[in-house]
């Protein structure tokens, strides 16, 4: 199954916070469970917020990789399907 996940960072994060968050990044791309794969991520150009496309075996387990991540971001998790001009794939 494919998901968009389109996070924002939460204002007001203190240095500290930024910290953690960017260790819990690393931690995670170090470490991408299995089963999971990162089909790609874009950035928004003013860093507001970034967009990543996985494919994972149910909602449930993306639901579980973000979760560290909830006191730092923002984030709607979208399953998705690909589609060429009109017609759903």
């Amino acid at each position: 199954m494919l998901f968009m996940l389109t996070n924002r960072t939460r204002p007001g994060l203190s240095a500290a916070q930024y910290g953690e968050l960017a260790a819990l990044a690393k931690a995670f791309y170090a470490a991408v469970p299995p089963g999971v794969t990162i089909r790609g991520e874009w950035a928004a150009v003013d860093g507001s917020h970034n967009h990543s496309l996985l494919e994972a075996p149910d909602l449930e387990t993306v639901q579980r990789l973000q979760a560290p991540f909830e006191p730092y971001t923002e984030t709607v998790i979208a399953e998705v399907k690909a589609i060429e001009g009109w017609v759903a794939s």
